[in-house]
Protein backbone atom coordinates (compact mmCIF):
# COMPACT_ATOMS: atom_id res chain seq x y z
CA UNK A 1 0.00 0.00 0.00
CA UNK A 2 1.76 3.41 -0.71
CA UNK A 3 2.24 5.37 2.24
CA UNK A 4 2.38 9.38 2.57
CA UNK A 5 5.25 11.15 4.11
CA UNK A 6 5.50 14.69 5.04
CA UNK A 7 8.11 15.08 1.99
CA UNK A 8 5.45 13.44 -0.69
CA UNK A 9 2.63 15.89 1.10
CA UNK A 10 5.19 18.68 0.79
CA UNK A 11 5.78 17.75 -3.05
CA UNK A 12 2.24 17.32 -3.41
CA UNK A 13 1.37 20.77 -2.24
CA UNK A 14 4.37 22.50 -4.72
CA UNK A 15 3.03 20.09 -7.43
CA UNK A 16 -0.67 22.42 -7.46
CA UNK A 17 0.55 25.65 -5.28
CA UNK A 18 0.41 28.79 -7.00
CA UNK A 19 3.91 29.29 -6.92
CA UNK A 20 3.91 27.03 -9.45
CA UNK A 21 1.63 29.09 -12.12
CA UNK A 22 2.73 32.21 -13.78
CA UNK A 23 1.54 35.28 -12.05
CA UNK A 24 0.41 37.85 -14.23
CA UNK A 25 0.55 41.33 -13.79
CA UNK A 26 -2.97 43.38 -13.15
CA UNK A 27 -4.94 44.93 -16.03
CA UNK A 28 -7.02 48.26 -15.89
CA UNK A 29 -10.53 47.40 -14.55
CA UNK A 30 -9.50 43.58 -13.20
CA UNK A 31 -8.99 44.60 -10.08
CA UNK A 32 -12.26 44.07 -8.26
CA UNK A 33 -13.30 41.14 -10.55
CA UNK A 34 -9.67 39.46 -9.48
CA UNK A 35 -10.22 40.39 -5.38
CA UNK A 36 -13.99 39.06 -6.10
CA UNK A 37 -12.49 35.61 -7.29
CA UNK A 38 -9.09 35.58 -4.50
CA UNK A 39 -11.90 35.69 -1.75
CA UNK A 40 -14.21 32.94 -3.42
CA UNK A 41 -11.41 30.73 -3.47
CA UNK A 42 -11.33 30.68 -7.64
CA UNK A 43 -7.86 30.24 -9.06
CA UNK A 44 -6.78 33.17 -10.96
CA UNK A 45 -6.85 32.28 -14.01
CA UNK A 46 -10.97 30.91 -13.63
CA UNK A 47 -11.70 34.77 -12.94
CA UNK A 48 -9.57 36.41 -15.95
CA UNK A 49 -10.36 33.63 -18.18
CA UNK A 50 -6.84 33.46 -19.12
CA UNK A 51 -3.40 31.66 -18.23
CA UNK A 52 -0.32 32.79 -19.49
CA UNK A 53 2.17 29.86 -20.57
CA UNK A 54 5.06 29.81 -22.49
CA UNK A 55 4.69 33.23 -23.84
CA UNK A 56 1.00 32.65 -25.10
CA UNK A 57 -2.20 33.94 -23.59
CA UNK A 58 -4.35 30.39 -23.40
CA UNK A 59 -7.99 30.91 -22.68
CA UNK A 60 -9.49 28.91 -19.16
CA UNK A 61 -12.62 28.40 -18.77
CA UNK A 62 -13.89 27.88 -14.92
CA UNK A 63 -13.96 24.32 -14.42
CA UNK A 64 -10.58 23.93 -16.44
CA UNK A 65 -7.32 22.69 -15.22
CA UNK A 66 -5.04 25.53 -14.95
CA UNK A 67 -1.54 25.12 -17.29
CA UNK A 68 1.31 25.27 -14.36
CA UNK A 69 4.59 26.86 -14.98
CA UNK A 70 6.74 23.82 -14.35
CA UNK A 71 5.52 22.07 -17.40
CA UNK A 72 6.68 24.39 -19.79
CA UNK A 73 9.77 22.76 -19.10
CA UNK A 74 7.58 19.42 -20.83
CA UNK A 75 7.23 21.93 -24.03
CA UNK A 76 11.15 23.30 -23.97
CA UNK A 77 11.96 19.53 -23.64
CA UNK A 78 9.64 18.32 -26.55
CA UNK A 79 11.75 20.63 -28.80
CA UNK A 80 14.87 19.82 -28.27
CA UNK A 81 13.60 16.16 -28.62
CA UNK A 82 11.30 16.23 -31.71
CA UNK A 83 12.63 20.28 -33.30
CA UNK A 84 11.26 19.46 -36.68
CA UNK A 85 7.95 17.80 -36.07
CA UNK A 86 5.66 17.46 -38.14
CA UNK A 87 2.65 15.48 -36.40
CA UNK A 88 1.93 16.59 -32.82
CA UNK A 89 -0.45 15.17 -30.48
CA UNK A 90 -1.30 16.89 -27.15
CA UNK A 91 -2.79 13.71 -25.07
CA UNK A 92 -4.59 14.51 -21.28
CA UNK A 93 -4.44 18.44 -23.10
CA UNK A 94 -6.95 20.15 -20.65
CA UNK A 95 -7.10 23.69 -22.18
CA UNK A 96 -4.28 22.34 -25.04
CA UNK A 97 -1.96 24.47 -23.42
CA UNK A 98 0.83 22.62 -24.75
CA UNK A 99 -0.05 21.66 -27.87
CA UNK A 100 -0.52 25.33 -28.69
CA UNK A 101 2.82 25.99 -27.53
CA UNK A 102 4.54 23.20 -29.26
CA UNK A 103 2.45 24.57 -32.67
CA UNK A 104 3.63 28.45 -32.09
CA UNK A 105 7.09 27.32 -31.72
CA UNK A 106 7.50 25.02 -34.28
CA UNK A 107 5.55 26.17 -37.27
CA UNK A 108 3.00 24.58 -40.03
CA UNK A 109 2.44 21.24 -38.58
CA UNK A 110 -0.53 18.71 -37.68
CA UNK A 111 -2.31 19.42 -34.59
CA UNK A 112 -4.35 17.18 -32.70
CA UNK A 113 -5.73 17.49 -28.85
CA UNK A 114 -7.35 15.26 -26.91
CA UNK A 115 -9.49 14.89 -23.09
CA UNK A 116 -11.74 12.98 -21.17
CA UNK A 117 -13.63 16.28 -19.92
CA UNK A 118 -15.90 17.81 -22.34
CA UNK A 119 -15.26 21.27 -20.86
CA UNK A 120 -11.40 21.31 -21.39
CA UNK A 121 -12.28 20.31 -24.73
CA UNK A 122 -13.71 23.16 -25.81
CA UNK A 123 -11.17 25.19 -24.60
CA UNK A 124 -8.51 23.31 -26.38
CA UNK A 125 -10.40 23.81 -29.66
CA UNK A 126 -10.24 27.50 -29.30
CA UNK A 127 -7.04 27.49 -28.16
CA UNK A 128 -5.52 25.61 -30.94
CA UNK A 129 -7.72 26.61 -33.72
CA UNK A 130 -5.68 29.50 -34.72
CA UNK A 131 -2.63 26.99 -35.66
CA UNK A 132 -5.18 24.44 -37.57
CA UNK A 133 -5.58 22.32 -35.15
CA UNK A 134 -8.20 19.99 -33.80
CA UNK A 135 -9.45 18.76 -30.22
CA UNK A 136 -11.41 15.36 -29.32
CA UNK A 137 -13.34 13.81 -26.71
CA UNK A 138 -12.43 10.69 -25.12
CA UNK A 139 -10.42 8.30 -22.98
CA UNK A 140 -6.82 8.17 -24.33
CA UNK A 141 -5.66 7.33 -27.67
CA UNK A 142 -9.50 5.85 -27.83
CA UNK A 143 -10.30 9.49 -28.98
CA UNK A 144 -7.90 10.00 -31.83
CA UNK A 145 -8.35 9.79 -35.23
CA UNK A 146 -6.56 5.90 -36.64
CA UNK A 147 -4.72 7.36 -39.44
CA UNK A 148 -2.63 8.97 -36.57
CA UNK A 149 -1.43 5.81 -35.77
CA UNK A 150 2.63 5.35 -36.70
CA UNK A 151 2.53 8.85 -37.56
CA UNK A 152 3.55 11.08 -34.17
CA UNK A 153 6.67 12.91 -34.39
CA UNK A 154 5.65 13.95 -30.90
CA UNK A 155 3.19 12.92 -28.32
CA UNK A 156 3.02 15.15 -24.98
CA UNK A 157 0.57 13.58 -22.03
CA UNK A 158 0.43 16.04 -19.60
CA UNK A 159 -1.15 13.15 -17.25
CA UNK A 160 -2.92 12.94 -13.26
CA UNK A 161 -0.28 12.02 -11.85
CA UNK A 162 -1.36 13.12 -7.72
CA UNK A 163 -1.98 10.13 -5.93
CA UNK A 164 -5.37 9.08 -5.13
CA UNK A 165 -5.15 9.72 -1.37
CA UNK A 166 -2.91 12.97 -1.41
CA UNK A 167 -5.77 14.61 -3.13
CA UNK A 168 -7.29 15.93 -0.39
CA UNK A 169 -3.89 17.76 0.27
CA UNK A 170 -4.28 19.82 -2.59
CA UNK A 171 -4.45 23.41 -2.42
CA UNK A 172 -8.05 24.14 -2.33
CA UNK A 173 -8.08 26.11 -5.53
CA UNK A 174 -6.92 22.97 -7.52
CA UNK A 175 -9.23 20.56 -5.17
CA UNK A 176 -12.09 22.61 -5.54
CA UNK A 177 -12.12 24.00 -8.81
CA UNK A 178 -10.03 21.86 -11.19
CA UNK A 179 -11.66 18.49 -12.76
CA UNK A 180 -10.58 15.32 -10.66
CA UNK A 181 -9.52 13.48 -13.83
CA UNK A 182 -6.82 16.25 -14.10
CA UNK A 183 -5.25 15.72 -10.77
CA UNK A 184 -6.09 12.04 -9.72
CA UNK A 185 -3.55 9.46 -11.16
CA UNK A 186 -4.77 6.50 -9.05
CA UNK A 187 -3.11 4.54 -6.31
CA UNK A 188 0.41 5.46 -6.62
CA UNK A 189 -0.42 8.71 -9.05
CA UNK A 190 0.84 6.42 -12.46
CA UNK A 191 -1.91 4.58 -13.51
CA UNK A 192 -2.96 6.85 -15.96
CA UNK A 193 0.92 7.16 -17.30
CA UNK A 194 1.31 3.55 -17.45
CA UNK A 195 -1.62 3.03 -19.81
CA UNK A 196 -0.03 5.80 -22.29
CA UNK A 197 3.03 4.52 -21.86
CA UNK A 198 1.83 0.96 -23.27
CA UNK A 199 -0.11 2.07 -26.03
CA UNK A 200 2.28 4.87 -27.33
CA UNK A 201 4.67 2.53 -29.69
CA UNK A 202 1.35 2.01 -31.92
CA UNK A 203 1.14 5.38 -32.17
CA UNK A 204 4.63 7.13 -32.16
CA UNK A 205 6.72 7.46 -35.70
CA UNK A 206 9.73 5.44 -35.73
CA UNK A 207 12.17 8.32 -34.24
CA UNK A 208 9.21 9.70 -32.34
CA UNK A 209 8.87 10.73 -28.86
CA UNK A 210 6.27 10.71 -25.67
CA UNK A 211 7.02 13.17 -23.31
CA UNK A 212 5.07 12.88 -19.77
CA UNK A 213 5.52 15.19 -16.88
CA UNK A 214 6.04 12.56 -13.44
CA UNK A 215 7.30 13.72 -9.98
CA UNK A 216 10.32 13.16 -8.19
CA UNK A 217 9.66 10.33 -6.30
CA UNK A 218 7.60 8.76 -9.19
CA UNK A 219 10.26 9.12 -11.91
CA UNK A 220 11.69 5.18 -11.15
CA UNK A 221 8.62 3.63 -11.62
CA UNK A 222 7.47 6.12 -14.40
CA UNK A 223 11.43 4.82 -16.76
CA UNK A 224 10.60 1.49 -15.74
CA UNK A 225 6.90 2.09 -17.36
CA UNK A 226 8.41 3.63 -20.24
CA UNK A 227 10.88 1.17 -20.51
CA UNK A 228 8.43 -1.99 -20.50
CA UNK A 229 6.86 -0.42 -23.38
CA UNK A 230 9.96 -0.65 -25.52
CA UNK A 231 10.58 3.05 -25.63
CA UNK A 232 14.44 4.66 -25.12
CA UNK A 233 14.26 6.92 -22.38
CA UNK A 234 15.71 9.55 -20.54
CA UNK A 235 14.90 11.13 -17.42
CA UNK A 236 15.24 15.24 -17.72
CA UNK A 237 15.04 17.33 -14.83
CA UNK A 238 14.50 21.32 -14.18
CA UNK A 239 15.60 22.73 -10.71
CA UNK A 240 14.17 25.71 -10.46
CA UNK A 241 10.46 25.06 -11.46
CA UNK A 242 11.02 21.12 -9.82
CA UNK A 243 9.93 19.86 -12.93
CA UNK A 244 11.14 16.40 -13.43
CA UNK A 245 9.98 15.09 -17.87
CA UNK A 246 10.33 11.34 -18.48
CA UNK A 247 11.09 11.22 -22.52
CA UNK A 248 10.75 7.91 -24.19
CA UNK A 249 11.92 7.40 -27.99
CA UNK A 250 10.05 4.74 -30.46
CA UNK A 251 13.62 3.16 -31.73
CA UNK A 252 13.80 3.86 -35.74
CA UNK A 253 15.25 6.17 -37.99
CA UNK A 254 13.36 9.73 -38.01
CA UNK A 255 10.98 10.11 -40.81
Amino acid sequence: MHSTTRADRDETRARAAGAGKRRRPREPGGLVDEELGAAAGLPLEHVVGWAGFHGLRVIVEPGVFVPRRRTEFLVDQALAAVPHASVVVDLCCGSGAVGAALAAALGPLELHAADIDEAAVRCARRNVAGYGGHAYTGDLFAALPDRLRGRVDLLAANVPYVPSEEVPLLPSEARDHEPLTALDGGGDGLDVLRRVAAEAPRWLAPGGCLLVETSERQAPAAVEAFTRSGLEVRLTYDEELYAHVVVGTRPGPVR
